[in-house]
């Protein structure tokens, strides 16, 4: 049986992550979420006919098409980064969330964060935690090399794949 906390959690993750459905099965137990993407307007119009008599042949079926209403297109920009940043941002290896959950630095709440930048880290080097549905995965550093900046805040949702880390290899 799910208890409401964990149901809680669960539909927070979902809602935060870009999946439209979730289904779980545990021991028996159910449970299933689907999320609304946009919400579907539809429109009628009346369509009149004239009366037909009954000798006349039948009427082939009259087609009114509904207008089509547009919503107003958003374009949103983001700042061009500057070109050496970009360069830079190119030889640094990025440490990527393997799962959707909550980020967390250190290995418990008032303990020092694993890493912070300017640390050298292997390639077996624990650097933060993601936990997802009470699991806490342990989230390795993938390359030898030395952290050049951590991309998300302590308690934070990530995303499958959102990077986490960057590093410069060595």
């Amino acid at each position: 049986m799910f208890k409401i906390h964990e149901i809680r959690e669960m539909i927070k993750l979902i809602d935060q992550s870009s999946i439209d459905e979730f289904k779980l099965e545990i021991d028996g137990a159910k449970l299933t979420m689907k999320k609304s993407v946009a919400e579907t307007v539809a429109v009628s119009q009346p369509v009149a006919q004239a009366p037909v008599a009954a000798s006349a042949p039948a009427a082939a079926p009259v087609v009114v098409q509904a207008p089509v209403v547009e919503a107003p297109a958003v374009q949103i920009e983001a700042p061009k980064p500057a070109a050496a940043a970009v360069q830079e941002d190119e030889n640094l290896h990025k440490i990527v969330s393997p799962m959707v959950g909550t980020f967390y630095r250190s290995p418990e709440p008032g303990k020092p964060a694993y890493v912070q930048p300017g640390d050298k880290v292997t390639a077996s080097k624990v650097v933060c935690i993601v936990e997802a549905m009470k699991l806490f995965n342990e989230i390795e550093a993938e390359v030898t090399g030395e952290i050049v900046k951590v991309l998300v805040e302590d308690g934070q949702l990530v995303e499958y794949g959102q990077p986490l880390f960057l590093v410069k290899p060595e």
